[in-house]
């Protein structure tokens, strides 16, 4: 009986485990997902630096600092125009500069955690979405990948339209393994796109029929 009930025991304890490894986890925000890189290669120091209506506000440094430039441009997980992010670091007492996704990945080097994961698939062209967390920004993961859920904009046309995705990252390749479609959460038409469906059953609108008996009546002469 006691070799039972310990067997039940590990049983639960199993599943528990199983269950809470898969309990999803949110990027809370496009900054902490960036604050969260660990390069692999040693640097004097580096800075991340979020430009916001032409404010620099230092994420985080890492290292001792030294002096740099502050950029007028840079690159953004979410793209507008009055914000955006760049990255200072300094190798050898020389300072380079990272305004620009593509040289992102080079940085970042062997993916780490969850957050550099999303921005690998980021440079894929998902989105963080901060504003639809529960849907485009999430993750979950296990001892092989990350399960990540994020955005994709796939017309910037009329209708503007997002779709997400659950996207897999192999912890010991690094590279995205699978990628599955989940369906739109955004689609926006404005008055003036064609294709809006709203005035397209307004032009289908039958004609009214004539009822004949509010026809004029005929009379004889």
């Amino acid at each position: 009986m006691k070799i039972l009930k310990n067997t039940g025991f590990l049983m639960v304890m199993l599943i528990s485990a199983v269950v809470f490894s898969q309990e999803k986890k949110k990027f809370t925000s496009v900054q902490n997902v960036l604050a969260q890189i660990i390069p692999n290669d040693k640097y004097d120091f580096w800075v991340l630096v979020h430009n916001s209506y032409g404010k620099n506000q230092e994420v985080r440094v890492s290292g001792n600092k030294k002096e740099y430039l502050p950029q007028f441009s840079g690159f953004d997980l979410t793209p507008s125009e009055d914000t955006f992010f760049y990255i200072v670091y300094s190798k050898g007492g020389k300072i380079t500069y990272i305004t620009e996704l593509k040289d992102l990945k080079p940085f970042i080097g062997n993916i780490d955690n969850a957050e550099e994961a999303a921005l690998l698939a980021v440079l894929e062209g998902y989105i963080v979405d901060e504003e639809f967390v529960d849907v485009a920004a999430n993750y979950y993961q296990d001892s092989k990948n990350y399960y990540l859920d994020l955005g994709k904009v796939v017309s910037q046309e009329c209708p503007y339209q997002k779709k997400h995705f659950t996207v897999t990252v192999s912890k010991s390749t690094g590279k995205i393994e699978n990628e599955k479609e989940n369906g739109s959460y955004i689609e926006l038409y404005l008055k003036k796109c064609k294709n809006n469906p709203r005035l397209l059953k307004i032009e289908k609108k039958p004609e009214p029929k004539d009822d004949p008996k509010k026809q004029p009546v005929k009379t004889r002469r």
